[in-house]
């Protein structure tokens, strides 16, 4: 693959996505769409390319769908999870009157094991949540991954990662080769295809907002773009969950760490502002 063309590629998906990508990740991108250039009969990722530009929605589609990596499981990394049963739902509901709901969004969802993993533990802490409606919002720009979430259906090498057995036998059931998780479960989640380089004002505001493992894919001045967007969008004693390897340093002065645990940011010189954990 010629360099004029890898650039082609590395210009698209940062204009259509905000990823990052660069010429070092040439196998990537030959990998990724070399499949649909197959499955579109086009001569080449070149012709591909050209479709996409030339207003091809669909193909622009598939191409952001094969390069955006969807690298997920259930109850990933533990630690986020913890805070959220242990720390995020305890403070909101000591805060929140029982008639008003707790509005959650996971933005970049992938396949959704991690809006599936937080049913399952609001399922736990029912009796805790005093009758509070939850609603899980989730989101992801890649309409194929997307597709997947609602089916709900996972291999066995997916549910084998994070999921306990316990929780395997009570949500899924046997398809073949395959688990299918409750459709009660899946009703549950609001799924919905968006980008995070849009204007959030339209999404409402948030009590709780997972961003994981997404933001790193994108250049300091778009993440910051996109950490004012959730602030915004977050309620005044909100707080939001990034991933281990993304951090407000040096990017946002709009976080500060939280005084008790250093993986829960708080906004910086706002008093009762969005607050937010890392892990």
């Amino acid at each position: 693959m010629s360099t004029p063309i890898i650039n082609r590629v590395i210009q698209f998906i940062s204009r259509s996505a905000g990823i990052v990508l660069t010429a070092e990740k040439a196998y990537f991108i030959e990998a990724r769409l070399s499949p649909v250039v197959r499955e579109e009969k086009a001569a080449s990722i070149d012709e591909l390319m050209t479709r996409a530009e030339r207003g091809d929605r669909r193909i622009a589609q598939r191409i952001v769908d094969a390069l955006t990596t969807n690298e997920t499981f259930f109850f990933r990394d533990k630690t986020p999870f913890d805070h959220f049963r242990n720390i995020m739902i305890p403070e909101l509901v000591s805060r929140r009157p029982p008639g008003k709901a707790i509005r959650i969004w996971c933005a970049a969802c992938s396949s959704g094991q991690e809006p599936f993993s937080l049913i399952m533990l609001l399922d736990e802490m029912k009796a805790q949540l005093g009758g509070r409606n939850v609603e899980i919002h989730a989101s992801d720009i890649s309409e194929a991954i997307l597709s997947k979430a609602k089916a709900g259906l996972y291999n066995q090498f997916e549910v084998q990662r994070g999921l306990p057995t316990k929780l395997l036998l009570q949500y899924f059931t046997k398809e073949g080769d395959n688990w299918k998780i409750s459709q009660d479960v899946v009703r549950r989640v609001n799924f919905f295809k968006f980008n995070l380089l849009e204007d959030m004002r339209n999404l409402g505001t948030f009590d709780i907002v997972f961003c994981r493992n997404v933001l790193i894919y994108f250049d300091r001045p778009t993440r910051g773009k996109i950490f004012a967007q959730i602030a915004d969008r977050l309620a005044p004693d909100g707080f939001m969950m990034l991933g281990g390897a993304e951090s407000t340093f040096g990017v946002t002065d709009r976080f500060t760490s939280h005084p008790k645990e250093r993986m829960i940011h708080l906004p910086l010189a706002q008093r009762a502002a969005p607050r937010i954990a890392t892990a």
